[in-house]
């Protein structure tokens, strides 16, 4: 008795079941600029000794240095943070090579140091600082957001209405109603990308110009076609 409902049940089903149900999909595109509020720079001290103990010690002091001056305009100590340290020999000139074997002429350390500045208009008066105290490599600036995600927020909702705006206008062109929806899968997006420093000069306190920052992200949503 139970097998024959079974059955039953199974060959009651409309012939469409088995069909696939009629869907566009689209892709939509949410972005939102702002000015930043936080700089992230990387610099440290290079030094150069016979001794690699030598060139260590001056490096370390060269470092420390530049973190005492970077407290003092502000930065605050959570902001700072060793991001490379090396020691590596210095060969000399292959011609001057005794019987053709490489000889070491000193060593080279270097200590990099990663810097977020969270007040920005202090920068300029930071980065000539730090110059000042002993710093004299510099790898980079750029800027970001402190509390990115409701930019975030603010760009998925842009992204999902984007999509639904690109989907209505195939739909309408098509002749078709759009449904509800089947899915919803975000594709991509983050945390805002870093604006590189547009000026810069080595004059005291440095210039600088922030610019803005943007924050983009994608979702992927899918429609039955009613």
């Amino acid at each position: 008795m139970r097998l024959f409902f079974i059955c039953l049940a199974f060959w009651s089903l409309p012939a469409w079941a088995d069909e696939p149900l009629a869907q566009i999909s689209m892709q939509g595109e949410g972005s939102v600029e702002m000015a930043p509020d936080m700089a992230i720079i990387t610099l440290g001290a290079v030094r150069e000794a016979v001794a690699a103990a030598d060139a260590l010690d001056a490096t370390n002091r060269a470092t420390a240095a530049v973190l005492a001056r970077l407290a003092a305009a502000g930065v605050a100590e959570r902001d700072m943070q060793t991001s490379g340290l090396s020691l590596s020999p210095r060969w000399e000139n292959p011609r001057s090579m005794d019987n053709g074997r490489p000889r070491i002429g000193g060593f080279v350390a270097t200590n990099m140091v990663t810097v977020r500045v969270r007040d920005l208009s202090i920068l300029g008066v930071v980065l000539d600082a730090a110059v000042a105290d002993g710093a004299n490599q510099f790898h980079g600036l750029s800027f970001g957001m402190q509390e990115p995600r409701p930019l975030q927020d603010e760009a998925r909702r842009r992204a999902v209405a984007d999509a639904r705006a690109k989907a209505e206008l195939y739909a309408g062109a098509a002749g078709v109603k759009l449904g509800r929806i089947l899915s919803i899968t975000e594709a991509g997006g983050g945390a805002p990308g870093p604006v590189m420093m547009r000026e810069m000069a080595v004059s005291s306190p440095v210039p600088v110009a922030p610019g803005e920052v943007s924050i983009a992200q994608h979702v992927n949503i899918t429609w039955q076609i009613e």
